[in-house]
């Protein structure tokens, strides 16, 4: 079910589910029984990728990207929750909106080459002490005459060993609470900066996740991304419409894959004589299922819409947060119970996604800090998020 869209959107849907389908899915089995994706593949579905016009499709026309609106993004995101997570960043980048915030020369050197895949990077807030509360973090960078120094340590690095470059945020002034964090552009190699070895997750089998140690880094002017001080104002502004699409659209994405095997599997498995699917209790998970993932969708398409309106939306944003990751949680869940010992069984790729449908409502923010974030909204007089009258 989506409400309002053009003939233009659906052939992008299908165009890109096509792309899916014929060059990704055929990778995933391998992908998770070794954890690796091989250079030649992740060579070639790039290629194959950029040429279809797909790669960095989220970054403006003028930066070389597909500028897509934020309802076409979500929608083309949506589809890459139908595969993996290390083949949807090997096909189609990770380029994250913050680097648009830098000047001429940041762009020269860290963006246009990320938007055209000749670099690739990674976004390094997470600390082992500030995860949900981005503003304790304790890496700091020190003025060192024109530039600066940097020291600390970030965890949970999606991508570490494959990027080059990392956007890394640091305290600047102590004394000045969450006006006192910037961020940094920081290549990798610099004397002082390393990369401890992969932190092996239950799920994402192919991505891998580090931590980074910074022993007095030193760092030149260039490297300081935005104003000084404005680095957790800059994070929220840019990594909410990211959220929406790489988290909230690639859950219901995967929801959707998830339900259609489910689906399948109750009309051809048999138990007592029948398809499991003509027992009722079985079609009430499925009933169950597709009316969450439609709510979902529609709370996502129309907070997209609202981006394009130029309108802030960082509660909805929470909301969709919550919405899509639980949705997804029940919904291989009762995959699972569908699919019994079967889906159980690593033959079956339904226990793969059941694993890695369990970080979606830990990362980019834990379902209980945006329920935080959605109550205090309430309480302040917000009454737009419930009512569709309210001003």
């Amino acid at each position: 079910m989506a409400a309002g869209l053009t003939n233009e959107q659906y052939l992008l849907i299908s165009t890109v589910r096509r792309f899916i389908d014929n060059e990704l899915r055929p990778l995933e089995d391998a992908v998770e029984k070794t954890g690796i994706l091989p250079t030649a593949d992740a060579k070639r579905i790039f290629e194959r990728s950029r040429d279809l016009g797909f790669y960095a499709m989220n970054i403006a026309e003028h930066h070389g990207g597909g500028g897509l609106s934020a309802l076409d993004w979500v929608l083309v995101e949506e589809q890459f929750g139908h595969t993996t997570d290390i083949l949807i960043r090997r096909a189609f980048g990770n380029v994250y909106e913050i680097l648009l915030s830098g000047t001429p020369e940041q762009h020269a050197r860290w963006l246009t080459p990320s938007v055209k895949g000749e670099r690739t990077f990674s976004v390094a807030f997470t600390e082992p002490g500030a995860g949900s509360d981005a503003a304790s973090i304790k890496t700091t960078a020190r003025r060192d005459g024109d530039g600066w120094v940097l020291s600390g340590q970030k965890t949970f690095i999606s991508d570490a060993h494959y990027s080059d470059f990392f956007v890394v945020t640091a305290v600047t002034n102590s004394s000045a609470g969450a006006r006192g964090i910037s961020t940094f552009i920081i290549d990798k190699g610099l004397e002082g900066f390393t990369i401890g070895p992969d932190q092996l997750m239950m799920g994402l089998r192919g991505t891998t996740h580090a931590e980074l140690f910074f022993d007095d880094v030193k760092l030149g002017a260039e490297a300081l991304l935005g104003p000084e001080g404005g680095g957790l104002k800059l994070a929220l502004q840019t990594l909410g419409r990211i959220r929406l699409a790489q988290i909230c659209a690639r859950a219901i994405g995967k929801a959707t894959h998830v339900l259609d095997m489910t689906i399948e599997h109750a009309r051809q498995r048999k138990q007592f004589g029948q398809s499991i699917g003509e027992f009722q209790m079985v079609q009430q998970m499925l009933a169950d299922s597709a009316m969450e993932i439609n709510s979902a969708r529609l709370t996502l398409h129309d907070t997209a819409r609202m981006i394009d309106k130029g309108n802030d939306v960082r509660e909805e944003i929470s909301m969709v947060k919550v919405q899509a990751s639980e949705t997804l949680g029940r919904v291989v869940d009762r995959a699972v119970q569908v699919f019994g010992g079967s889906g159980y069984a690593k033959d079956l790729s339904i226990e793969r996604y059941y694993r890695d449908a369990r970080i979606c409502r830990i990362y980019d923010g834990t379902s209980e800090i945006h329920r935080s974030v959605i109550g205090q909204a309430l309480l302040k007089g917000s009454p737009h998020l419930y009512d569709m009258v309210a001003q």
